[in-house]
């Protein structure tokens, strides 16, 4: 037959919590379901300073002196190293009467998951705001820069307006991804699909699909525009062909592993380079910012009847899953 006490034991074991009662002298007087690596605290003497250490050990025999004369509860958690881990152990303490006779109640539970995702939100939170200021940053440059060499409101409102949404575009891509960063393909194509929607005959890219970094991923959508935005304007998307080879190899850039981003289109008859020509914007984007926000190194040419652009980008901001010959 199962008893009161019976039931309040399988009720403690199922909720994962152990208890303590001391007598006014602070004498074990009961104890049950203790977490494992805390059965010490059942022993006599100086248990607290033995399981927990003498500080810890310290503070919580001045708790327990403490609620013995004030009669308040206390909770307050303690932290003991293991193989595992740190563990953190949630204490509740309180005077009551059992049998008439006065004591300390001590609810133990170990809220070692709850602190540990606690500490993994406060770190992702922390990360968030920092790429959330890196962004800022991002948009920042690109209003100023776009306004320095507006004509017109109409004008900056048109670049300002094409640029935030590729920028828009290369942060889908991150966050879908946890922010891990994005593929180089998914990147190209998302870039290219207001411009060139043309589904029978897609612009694809050739050879390595790396796996970007975030901060990459953006960076290298902000080249991808301009060099988008100008083909569409000028160059071989404008005319309705796909004269237009985009591709990513494997190379080295200062002693170390590396990918190369090439961009050659060829232009039509009686085209030309365009804006690309002139010191704008986006010759600043695929010149400056770019190389120096990724570590990397940019050559941009320009020709009558060629635009090459060719991006160098160092490894710490990229992951090769799989290799074209596999």
């Amino acid at each position: 037959m199962t008893t009161n006490t019976d039931l309040m034991e399988l009720v403690l074991k199922k909720s994962g919590a152990g208890y303590l009662y001391h007598s006014e002298n602070f004498d074990i007087v009961l104890s049950g379901n203790l977490p494992e690596g805390l059965q010490g605290l059942a022993a006599a003497g100086q248990a607290d300073e033995a399981v927990f250490g003498a500080e810890e050990g310290a503070r919580i025999g001045a708790l327990k002196r403490d609620i013995a004369h004030n009669r308040r509860a206390v909770s307050t958690e303690v932290d003991i190293a293991s193989v595992k881990g740190t563990l953190t152990y949630r204490i509740d303490m309180e005077r009551i009467d059992l049998n008439g006779v006065a004591g300390i109640l001590s609810v133990i539970t170990d809220v070692s998951e709850t602190r540990h995702r606690e500490r993994i939100l406060k770190t992702l939170l922390r990360e968030l705001s920092h790429r959330s200021k890196n962004l800022l940053a991002i948009i920042q440059g690109i209003a100023t820069q776009t306004a320095r060499q507006a004509l017109s409101l109409d004008y900056f409102l048109s670049k300002f307006r094409g640029r935030i949404q590729s920028l828009a575009y290369s942060q889908d891509l991150v966050t879908d991804s946890s922010w891990r960063g994005a593929y180089l393909f998914a990147l190209t194509e998302r870039q290219l699909s207001a411009y060139w929607p043309d589904s029978e005959r897609p612009i694809s890219v050739t050879g390595i699909n790396a796996h970007l970094s975030p901060n990459a991923a953006l960076h290298i959508g902000l080249a991808l525009h301009e060099l988008i935005v100008n083909s569409a304007s000028h160059g071989a998307i404008s005319a309705g062909i796909s004269s237009l080879t985009i591709d990513c190899f494997e190379t080295f850039f200062d002693g170390r592993s590396a990918i190369e981003l090439a961009w050659i289109e060829h232009l039509p008859p009686a085209s030309s380079a365009g804006e690309a020509d002139e010191p704008t914007f986006a010759r600043t984007v695929l010149e400056r910012v770019v190389p120096v926000a990724i570590g990397g190194k940019a050559i941009y040419l320009t020709a009558p009847d060629r635009i090459e652009y060719r991006l160098t980008i160092p490894s710490r901001e990229y992951e090769i899953i799989t290799r074209a010959e596999e």
